[in-house]
């Protein structure tokens, strides 16, 4: 009988089934919309606000590894998938309210700036999702 408490690819603790697949799509977009967008601005013009770039490639490394960590599966790979949409949302929170009493500490926005409005609030919701699905498929 295998042994469900290690991460294993086949079968043990699939997370992506059912609305999982649905999180680990969304997450994924966040991934390219993220890399994408603080690659071209810590690229291009990142004297302009640092602080702000620094974060959405954060964000970008965030998703990346929530997005690893559902389609990896296995009991593992869940809990740090938890933890990390624990941060996540702790970061989205942090980043939208500095965003909204110091706006003039953010000369560009962030991925997670007011609340992740620019990615239609996405950011905000998506981790609190995460930690829904990740908690039930205990």
């Amino acid at each position: 009988m295998p042994d469900t408490t290690t991460d294993a690819p086949a079968g043990r603790g699939r997370l992506v089934s059912g609305p999982g697949l649905l999180l680990v799509w969304l997450y994924g977009v966040m991934v390219v919309g993220a890399v994408s967008r603080s690659a071209y601005q810590i690229s291009t013009e990142f004297d302009r606000a640092p602080l702000a770039y620094s974060l959405s490639a954060v964000a970008a490394l965030a998703y990346a590894f929530i997005t690893y960590s559902l389609v990896r599966g296995g009991e593992r790979a869940r809990k740090a998938a938890l933890v990390c949409c624990a941060a996540e949302l702790a970061g989205v929170l942090v980043v939208g309210t500095w965003t909204l009493v110091r706006p003039d500490a953010f000369p560009d926005a962030t991925v997670w700036s007011d609340f992740g409005m620019g990615y239609l609030f996405i950011p905000v919701v998506l981790p609190v999702t995460g930690m829904l699905w990740l908690r039930r498929k205990r």
